[in-house]
């Protein structure tokens, strides 16, 4: 990926999480230990164990086009909730540590 669109990407997926603006007035959208997981996410990244989100991200991106509503990790899996261009509301789920889509329901 060319450094400009990755850091296009990633302005766009902090854009698209409610939890940024909510966390901002004191709410959590993505839970109470959303900030637990995101350092988890880091380290699984940054050690290699696992496959950086904003790779998920694009790879749904073109198998369904819309747009990310939040995402996280949960447990070894990454929860991708998506929005079609559509309308409609999939949830991805994907397995971290090779990226693989489990189900989209």
């Amino acid at each position: 990926m060319k450094p400009i669109r990755a850091i296009f990407v990633a302005a766009a997926l902090v854009a698209a999480l409610p939890g940024v603006a909510s966390a901002q007035r004191g709410q959590d959208s993505l839970g109470a230990d959303w900030r637990a997981r995101q350092d988890q996410a880091r380290g699984g990244v940054q050690s290699g164990r696992l496959v950086p989100l904003s790779r998920v991200i694009e790879q749904i991106s073109r198998r369904t086009p819309g747009r990310v509503l939040d995402a996280g990790l949960e447990g070894r899996n990454y929860r991708v909730r998506w929005a079609t261009t559509d309308g409609r509301r999939i949830d991805f789920i994907v397995d971290a540590e090779t990226g693989q889509i489990l189900s989209a329901n």
